[in-house]
């Protein structure tokens, strides 16, 4: 497994890693598919803060950060996202692109993480307990996706 920051030629293999993720799960609440030139111009715009995994030479995940609110008192704090392909879970994978990462954010000066996960993804809360996310607030019915109301758990973690 080769974990490296994204190039802009990597920009369909995450869209179609990601698009799974929003047509068919309850893990992202969008209904938006990502396009490839979106996702270039955001790899564009985040550097070392949009990593993926390679296996075999093919892209088979990814993680990123962006604002987690707008305007400049809040520029230490990001939410990320972490998604695999389906060959790529339970290998270690995640915990990789997650720990590059968060190296990325350490050395932009990012003082905390957040990640926002689906209420219904309870291996995603595992997964980022299992990286020192400490969940924050369950907010109750903010995410509506395929006819049906969501929570949103928020976990954090200090860099």
């Amino acid at each position: 497994m080769l974990v490296r920051a994204a190039r802009g030629s990597d920009a369909a293999e995450i869209a179609a890693i990601w698009n799974v993720f929003v047509r068919e799960t309850a893990v992202t609440f969008t209904t938006d598919e990502k396009t490839a030139a979106g996702i270039a111009a955001d790899i564009s715009a985040r550097g070392a803060g949009f990593q993926v995994a390679e296996l075999g030479g093919a892209v088979v995940g990814f993680a990123t950060y962006s604002a987690f609110r707008g305007g400049p008192g809040y520029g230490r704090t990001k939410e990320h996202s972490v998604m695999l392909s389906a060959e790529a879970r339970g290998m270690g994978v995640g915990r990789a692109l997650m720990e590059a990462l968060i190296g990325a954010a350490r050395a932009e000066g990012v003082h905390s993480l957040f990640a926002g996960v689906s209420g219904e993804n309870p291996d995603g809360v595992a997964f980022h307990r299992a990286l020192g996310f400490e969940e924050r607030v369950r907010l109750p019915e903010v995410g509506f996706k395929f006819g049906r109301w969501m929570d949103l758990v928020l976990m954090q973690k200090f860099l």
